[in-house]
């Protein structure tokens, strides 16, 4: 983690508000802001558009329960990721689509991925 758990556990407590646009999207330090808040393994792309994780698996299982848990969330959410799926890692990518660019939503979903994958880490890996 870059920063203490407290603030991870503050963004994950946090619920998505509906986005139909007419908001700016997150500027380049508000979004280097709120990176903090993740663990350090998430990344913004070039455009400042979306962030993204790789997570690592031992087998397709692990895998598809993981992503799995992660549709269950989203759906709660209502905020999706676009998922990448192989045999033993799963690339997710959130931005908010009806902005053309980040909100919070993306990094308050990024904090709950990064809860779920936290059993998988310490037991698994």
């Amino acid at each position: 983690m870059t920063t203490t758990d407290s603030k991870t556990c503050s963004l994950e407590n946090k619920h998505c508000v509906p986005c139909e646009g007419g908001v700016a999207p997150l500027t380049a330090s508000e979004t280097q802001q709120s990176l903090t808040q993740l663990d350090s393994a998430w990344q913004v792309s070039t455009d400042n558009q979306q962030i993204f994780r790789d997570f690592r698996f031992k087998n397709y299982y692990q895998t598809i329960a993981f992503v799995n848990a992660i549709a269950w969330m989203s759906h709660r959410e209502s905020h999706h990721p676009d998922l990448e799926v192989g045999y033993n890692h799963c690339l997710v990518r959130y931005t908010t689509h009806a902005i053309h660019g980040l909100s919070e939503n993306d990094f308050i979903c990024a904090a709950k991925v990064d809860a779920l994958f936290q059993p998988f880490k310490e037991k698994f890996l």
